[in-house]
């Protein structure tokens, strides 16, 4: 999930303008960069959260009537994710390159990648909460850097004893973002929107691969 989270942003930054799929709120920085720059883009950073936000309340609602159904939620919601990310790539590969931010074409692609990231963000909090976050790093980072300390410092057992294994769990997940982000920028500049075919892939084993259902929050 983190491997892929930095590949859509990513490749979403340098394909449609500066848009950030994944995390969000840095696209209210982008925002006031192209309203003082006069670039593009400006409409599709503004639409991002509200949409974001939109897809994440429709999840968690969605979750409480798939189980009456006889669906399995985290299983859907990775399944309906993977869909996205499909439809998105389609839409990229379709109408790409992008030369303008603001056009329908491109806000299209991005609002549906940004729903598809706006899933994982809400499957992840759920059923996920006690994992470290999969799109989100800085405050990932910066719990690696304090348990870091805490390690060298020669702090007490008690505390080791769970920074130890949070930190190995931490440092995967950043490492998998930023080899998602080289992924991403390097296939962008190889195959230009074509790149986006890649993320479905990528996340369909774990439809698959999520075969019991994680503790989730009510």
């Amino acid at each position: 999930m983190s491997l892929n989270a930095g590949l859509v942003d990513t490749a979403g930054f340098l394909a449609l303008q500066g848009l950030f799929t994944a995390h969000v709120t840095g696209n209210f920085v982008t925002f006031g960069a192209a309203m003082v720059l006069g670039t593009s883009g400006g409409l599709a950073k503004l639409l991002a959260l509200p949409v974001f936000c939109f897809v994440v309340v429709v999840s968690r609602i969605l979750s409480f009537y798939l189980p009456p159904m006889g669906l399995p939620i985290f299983r859907s919601m990775l399944a309906i994710k993977m869909i996205l990310l499909a439809a998105g790539g389609a839409c990229a590969v379709y109408f790409g390159p992008f030369v303008q931010g603001d056009s329908w074409q491109a806000i299209c692609t991005g609002m549906i990648l940004v729903a598809a990231m706006a899933i994982q963000n809400a499957a992840h909090r759920i059923h996920m909460g006690t994992e470290p976050p999969s799109t989100l790093m800085t405050g990932t980072t910066t719990q690696i850097m304090i348990d870091v300390a805490d390690v060298f410092r020669g702090a007490p057992a008690s505390v080791q004893i769970v920074a130890r294994p949070r930190l190995g769990k931490m440092a995967a997940s950043v490492a998998a973002f930023a080899l998602g982000c080289a992924a991403g920028a390097c296939l962008y500049a190889k195959f230009g929107t074509w790149c986006f075919v890649l993320p479905p892939l990528i996340a369909l084993p774990a439809v698959f691969l999520a075969a019991t259902e994680p503790k989730w929050r009510e």
